[in-house]
């Protein structure tokens, strides 16, 4: 970085001290109408948020390019020399600035379809410029569009070896505020402060860890002097991000285990006679060793809060109910909360049917239910009649109230938003023990990180019985092998599932095609009856269409991926899978648990066009080869990264990592989890004098957002 950064203008404002938590208005340049764009289109309110606004890429721009070299081909160049005109051409949405540039080996023209009246008052003819851009041919010659141009005084700022690149948005764009923009405040910013960074480690911790200072590694993510410099300084802040998280987590966990919960003492009656008379098969030995889990941590006199994950089919809602009996048996209320209507009408009668004539009374509640058997569960719930509520969202809203709420079981929770699900919670003078079910096999570095607050239980194991789901993958130009395939399970009694994509760019096209699939499977089996499900049905329409593929009258359902969590219909033994390549890899996992919860053979066949990509052919064979949820949600969070998996914003620490990536940066996120252990075992309060700067640091971090790791 240059030592003598170019002299700015400051604004027409109050001076304020010099520290990274000013407003952002107040860094020279910025001012307030722009401050608010980069408050609403970027989050960045403080000089500390510009300073973590991390660059997306870097160029070398160590080269200057004579214009006689340039061509269509090349990536990026950069040209030093002089604007010899000019000229407006075109008229209305056509209309484009063009200027003539030189540097005496030939000439280029620069092009601006945006901004016209400040490219010429900011820029001279005349004058000497150093330009930056991606050349496109134009005919016979090149042209650079929208590209960079800055003083030759400024060279040290942006052409000195490597040079960051921004994200900006269309709104900050039409603020002027492109990559360009955000790269000169930033030069600004750290010229300001001078290095006059407060470090967020103590010497204890960054001696040992070789780590460089935060002051070096901001100045090398932004302005880096060598490529081994900002190897270092993302090491450095990567780190910084996993061991925060880490730290904050940790310390939630600890609290939240220090507080009392309901004592389940008692292993009673309604447990030992379901478990002895009503199982409907022998529990696996995953299955009993969770339940030892929790049968400890409810008798502990601590507060349960549980992830229970296990693949589709594994047993979940079984381990759930033997659960709520031990609620039951030790005077305590149950509700089990599901994100659809009807996975909640599923777990209801999946309950009634394991429980017979067991006296435990179940009642369902969802927004369809009827006025009159509302006005007959509430009072019951009330009075602890009721011993397990079923429901949706219905359960949170202010008329429902328990008697004694000793356990809330969520499935599928990703799907409920945290603030929900604290309205649950509050429905009791003390909190419930939580179980949350998840049949979304989560990595575990990303569950280390959404769910590193809570205890985890895995079944990894089928029951007795079940097979294995055969996958197979077909060409979509060889659909009569197809049918015949179909035809034949169908004949054997077997259901079918059709699944079709629905990707929000492409609704309508998306629609279509699931119109045109259903009518084609009409005309292909005339004997049999198809019907079709999607979102944008009625909520009467789809509950009539789904009854009657769960009643067997329907041999065949077309859908979207509404039936990715959705019904269980054992006899359904085939999925098809149309365009399988515009699936991630554990939505084509979830679509394929639907079936092979028979005792039958199912299968599930995956079908694509003959044009795929390297990364599509890898995601389809993974799912040929394996049926391990755990193994394909580490293969999806390697292909995907982790920011498409589904739920991370609403895990409770509002997961948006700004340059660490639990997909790379394992090693980094267990060392940083490590070593936060190590230092919460020696302080679990952070009191020592040593430890202060990690206190104020967790916060700055986190002081804004409301604890949600105290909720569940």
């Amino acid at each position: 970085m240059n030592p003598n950064p170019p002299s700015v203008t400051l604004p027409d404002v109050p001076k304020p001290a010099a520290t990274p938590a000013q407003a952002i208005m107040y860094l020279p340049g910025v001012g307030p109408r722009k401050a608010a764009v980069l408050e609403k289109e970027a989050n960045i309110a403080s000089w500390e948020d510009m300073l973590y606004y991390f660059p997306y890429k870097y160029v070398d721009r160590s080269r200057i390019y004579k214009v006689s070299e340039v061509n269509g081909e090349m990536p990026y160049i950069q040209l030093k020399g002089r604007i010899l005109q000019f000229k407006t051409v075109g008229e209305m949405k056509t209309k484009r600035l063009v200027a003539q540039f030189t540097d005496g080996s030939g000439r280029i023209d620069l092009v601006w379809f945006k901004g016209l009246k400040y490219i010429t008052e900011k820029y001279k003819t005349g004058r000497e410029y150093i330009v930056f851009g991606k050349p496109t041919a134009f005919g016979k010659s090149c042209n650079l569009v929208h590209p960079d141009v800055d003083q030759p005084e400024d060279v040290q700022q942006v052409a000195n070896g490597l040079t960051p690149f921004y994200n900006t948005t269309d709104g900050m764009k039409k603020a002027f505020l492109h990559s360009h923009a955000i790269r000169q405040f930033q030069y600004t910013l750290l010229s300001i402060l001078n290095g006059q960074i407060p470090e967020t480690l103590p010497p204890h911790i960054l001696a040992p860890t070789g780590l460089i200072s935060l002051p070096e590694a901001l100045r090398n993510i932004h302005f880096p002097e060598s490529a081994d410099l900002l190897q270092k300084a993302q090491q450095r802040l990567k780190f910084d991000e996993l061991f925060f998280i880490q730290l904050h987590i940790l310390r939630s966990a600890r609290s939240r285990r220090e507080r009392k919960g309901h004592v389940f003492s008692t292993v009673g009656k309604l447990f030992h006679t379901f478990y002895e008379n009503y199982l409907p098969f022998e529990l696996t030995n995953a299955q009993k060793r969770v339940i030892r889990e929790m049968r400890a941590d409810m008798g502990s006199g601590r507060q349960m809060n549980r992830l229970l994950q296990g693949d589709v089919g594994s047993g979940k809602t079984l381990v759930a109910l033997m659960v709520m009996l031990l609620a039951a048996d030790n005077r305590y209320q149950s509700c089990l909360m599901a994100p659809t209507e009807i996975l909640a009408q599923q777990h209801y009668q999946t309950l009634k049917d394991l429980l017979k004539d067991m006296p435990v009374p179940v009642a369902l509640l969802t927004g369809s239910t009827k006025k009159a058997d509302r006005e007959r569960i509430l009072p019951a719930v009330a009075d602890g009649e009721v011993r397990i509520l079923v429901g949706t969202h219905a359960l949170i809203e202010n008329t429902v109230a328990f008697a004694s709420l000793g356990l809330a079981v969520i499935d599928e929770q990703h799907r409920f938003g945290v603030a929900q699900r604290s309205r649950l919670w509050a429905k009791n003078p003390a909190p419930p023990h939580v179980l949350i079910m998840s049949a979304t096999p989560i990595p575990r570095t990303l569950a280390m990180t959404l769910y590193g607050d809570l205890d985890v239980s895995v079944i990894d194991e089928l029951p007795p019985g079940r097979k294995p789901v055969k996958t197979v993958h077909r060409l979509d130009h060889r659909k009569a092998e197809l049918y015949a395939f179909l035809r034949n399970e169908i004949r054997k009694g077997r259901q079918v599932y059709v699944v079709y994509p629905l990707i929000e760019e492409s609704e309508t096209m998306d629609y279509k095609n699931l119109e045109e699939g259903f009518k084609v499977f009409c005309e292909v089996f005339p004997e049999y009856t198809v019907c079709m499900v999607h979102g944008k049905m009625k909520a009467k329409e789809k509950e009539a269409a789904m009854q009657r593929f769960v009643s067997g009258e329907a041999q065949i359902l077309v859908a979207t991926t509404v039936i990715e969590v959705g019904v269980n219909v054992p006899n359904a033994s085939v999925m098809v899978i149309e365009s399988a390549e515009r699936f991630g890899l554990s939505q084509l996992h979830q679509l394929r648990g639907r079936v092979g919860r028979g005792a039958d053979q199912s299968f599930c066949v995956l079908v694509t066009s003959p044009k795929l990509t390297g990364e599509m052919r890898k995601r389809l064979e993974i799912m040929v080869r394996s049926n391990d949820g755990f193994e394909i949600a580490e293969a999806d969070m390697r292909l995907r990264g982790h920011g498409d998996l589904e739920g991370t914003q609403q895990s409770g620490i509002g997961l948006s990592l700004k340059i660490a990536s639990l997909t790379a940066d394992g090693r980094i996120l267990q060392s940083a989890r490590d070593l936060a252990e190590r230092i919460l075992n020696e302080d679990p309060l952070l009191e020592s004098p040593w430890n202060r700067p990690l206190r104020e640091r967790l916060h700055t971090l986190f002081n804004r957002k409301i604890n949600w790791g105290q909720i569940s």
